[in-house]
């Protein structure tokens, strides 16, 4: 074997080893943009879930199919802070499509990050929803930030609220900050967040029937 023939195997070889390397690389960006663009469209789905279901939820604040139910609007709201609202409301129930008339309690609340250790993201929380007296249940929607603002018939917000109903709120707003609870290469950077806001939520029932 020739002297040229050992340079050709040579520069073969690390023609070779530069081709492997370069789609190793295409490879390696081909699964990074996918597990990106799935985290992403988990991170929007999930975003859409919660707001469907806060919204639907907050708007019912105060109502009863039946309203002789509900005698004081203004009292609706039993307890409210800035990641938790407790208040009175006719959840649907089988059969009874707009509510069955008898007042139910709707709780929301933050827990914290203690509680959810079984996803790699530090910074997820459990949304909790809870009816009546139930046991407490929470849904792990990669929900990192849930705050409310009240807003008091003037449209000023309510530094101090009052110990007990009625809290004088006339209008809420929703701030959501949503991640993906298990991020590709546990990146969970601020530009990998989804933030959402509802300005000024209206509750009619509130004041209206």
């Amino acid at each position: 074997m020739g002297f040229s023939a050992l340079l050709d195997i040579l520069g073969s070889t690390i023609v070779g080893g530069l081709l492997l390397m370069i789609l190793l690389r295409m490879n390696d960006a081909a699964v990074e943009n996918n597990y990106l663009y799935s985290g992403e469209r988990i991170v929007q789905q999930n975003l859409v879930e919660v707001v469907k279901l806060l919204e639907y939820d907050l708007r019912k604040i105060g109502y009863s199919n039946n309203w002789q139910a509900m005698p004081v609007p203004a009292n609706a709201i039993i307890q409210a802070d800035s990641n938790r609202i407790h208040f009175l409301t006719d959840i649907v129930a089988t059969g009874y499509p707009y509510g069955d008339g008898v007042l139910d309690t709707l709780k929301y609340y933050l827990g914290p990050t203690s509680e959810l250790t079984s996803t790699p993201n530090p910074y997820d929380k459990l949304l909790y929803r809870v009816v009546n007296n139930a046991t407490p249940a929470g849904s792990n929607l990669g929900i990192t930030q849930f705050r409310l603002t009240y807003y008091d018939a003037n449209g000023d917000t309510i530094t101090t609220m009052p110990a007990s109903p009625p809290l004088g709120i006339a209008a809420i707003q929703i701030d959501l900050s949503i991640e993906n609870p298990a991020a590709y290469g546990n990146d969970y950077s601020a530009d990998k967040r989804v933030i959402w806001r509802q300005i000024r939520l209206p509750a009619r029932n509130f004041t209206l029937r």
